[in-house]
């Protein structure tokens, strides 16, 4: 099989290639390897590879599926992971000069999980300094480029995963999202990643930024690749307290039996209001295609409380940022980058108070935005990028000291969900005028991520993104 065919097969399309036999998983690593030296230097988005352990372990899957045994549905596959997944004794810098050398003692419990279905860590891929950024700047290792456009934002703070899989440098990766940061890079690289509940996937062994809003999920070129990722790193762990004692789903059986009946709920406001025209002209057209395929469109309002969690999630974001990274602010403060610096520091101003108000709310306007909202549709549909892609030169803020304001905005249609702590996913949706692609993100009540798999599957199946760029 031609090289350039191995890199654009979806990551269920190469797990069924190397499971039957057609092609043997060391001839998928080193392909990959490979193409992420080659490429992955022109798009910056690799920070290392491990290739000595990659081909060893290749030959094992090798060895073993000729012997007949599977560790399981990814065995042999090759994934690559934003730079903040612990692997004991294999370098974890986080985007950052302070953690350029730091070798953790632990690994991570996604990364085991996805060890025990099979498959392959072979690097990590670059990242915004210490996750906290929505564009993709990055002053230490600099900026991720967009493979679809060099000239534009990756989006962050999972850029180096968003440039991997797009690029079809990697068949998958772990990101995090704190306030958007698997689904705002999705949305600007045409993937589909998916914010899980909060506590359905394990943080343990991952840099930590807000430990009350930091989630872990995967961003894939399909939401079939997507649902399988999810499926294999969600469930209980012990060594994290904020982990749900549920069972483990599966998100693929259901995954193509239609939406026929399903409401989908619009806001009448608090998104489309800050949405530029032509996200919204992409946005009532994927709404067109649901209604085609048997979904009741409805437009509802949002409860009033719902207005102030972009703010509520900045507070608590600010003051746990501060907090974790406290030593380093006082003792390495030159080893930041002026923006993460800036915003690390904004967290010591913030009062006690105020940081408890943002806590104890999230409980109320949670209930409320539960019985507003799905007890009248099942999903939401809402943007992820408020505005057409920008530039690096458009987005950055040492340039553009006055864009602040217009970076916060940013987030407003991403924050609130990780504030509540619902699923959300991002599904690929047109183009905008730039010619760069836009997405939704479906919205579900807790535990709901099977629901939203199956309907964003079902608008995929009617809109196919061209992820194999050809």
């Amino acid at each position: 099989m031609a090289d350039n065919e191995l890199s654009k097969m979806s990551l269920t399309e190469i797990s069924s290639a190397i499971a039957n036999r057609e092609v043997s998983s060391i001839e998928v690593v080193k392909n990959s390897l490979n193409i992420l030296e080659k490429e992955g230097s022109s798009l910056n988005c690799v920070a290392r590879l491990f290739p000595e352990d990659a081909i060893t372990k290749a030959e094992l899957a090798d060895h073993e599926l000729s012997s007949g045994k599977s560790r399981g549905p990814l065995h042999g596959v090759p994934l690559t992971h934003k730079d903040m997944f612990y692997r004991k004794g294999k370098i974890s810098a986080c985007g950052s000069k302070i953690c350029e050398n730091y070798s953790p003692s632990v690994t991570a419990t996604v990364l085991i999980k996805l060890d025990l279905s099979g498959a392959l860590d072979i690097g990590r891929l670059n990242m915004v300094e210490f996750a906290y950024g929505l564009t993709g700047h990055n002053e230490i290792t600099g900026d991720v480029q967009n493979p679809l456009s060099p000239d534009h934002i990756t989006g962050g703070s999972s850029s180096g995963p968003a440039a991997a899989v797009s690029g079809n440098l990697s068949y998958g990766s772990l990101g995090s999202d704190t306030g958007g940061s698997i689904r705002f890079p999705a949305s600007c690289c045409g993937l589909v990643g998916m914010k899980p509940t909060y506590g359905l996937v394990s943080r343990y062994g991952t840099m930590p930024l807000s430990f009350s809003l930091d989630h872990i999920g995967p961003l894939t070129r399909t939401v079939s690749d997507c649902a399988l990722l999810t499926q294999i790193i969600s469930g209980p762990d012990e060594n994290d307290p904020t982990s749900l004692k549920l069972q483990k789903n599966n998100y693929l059986e259901k995954i193509e039996s239609g939406i026929n009946g399903i409401k989908i709920g619009v806001p009448r406001t608090n998104f489309v209001d800050q949405v530029d025209v032509e996200v919204l002209r992409e946005m009532r057209k994927s709404l067109e295609v649901f209604k085609s395929l048997g979904a009741n469109i409805l437009e509802i309002d949002l409860p009033e409380s719902f207005n102030i969690s972009n703010e509520m999630a900045n507070i608590i974001t600010a003051v746990e940022g501060s907090s974790a990274h406290r030593k380093w602010l006082k003792n390495r403060p030159a080893d930041y980058g002026i923006q993460t610096r800036k915003r690390l520091l904004s967290g010591s101003l913030i009062s006690a108070t105020d940081y408890l108000e943002a806590l104890k709310l999230r409980k109320v306007i949670l209930k409320e935005f539960l019985k507003h909202v799905f007890e009248k549709v099942d999903i939401l549909h809402a943007p992820v990028v408020p505005i057409p892609v920008p530039t690096f030169a458009e987005s950055n803020i040492q340039a553009n000291p006055g864009f602040i304001e217009f970076l916060l905005n940013l987030g407003h249609c991403t924050r609130p969900f990780d504030y509540l702590g619902l699923p959300a996913i991002s599904v690929p949706a047109g183009k905008t005028d730039n010619g760069l692609p836009t997405g939704f993100q479906l919205v579900g009540p807790p535990l709901e991520e099977g629901n939203l798999f199956r309907v964003a599957r079902s608008y995929e199946k009617e809109n196919p993104w061209n992820y194999r760029g050809n």
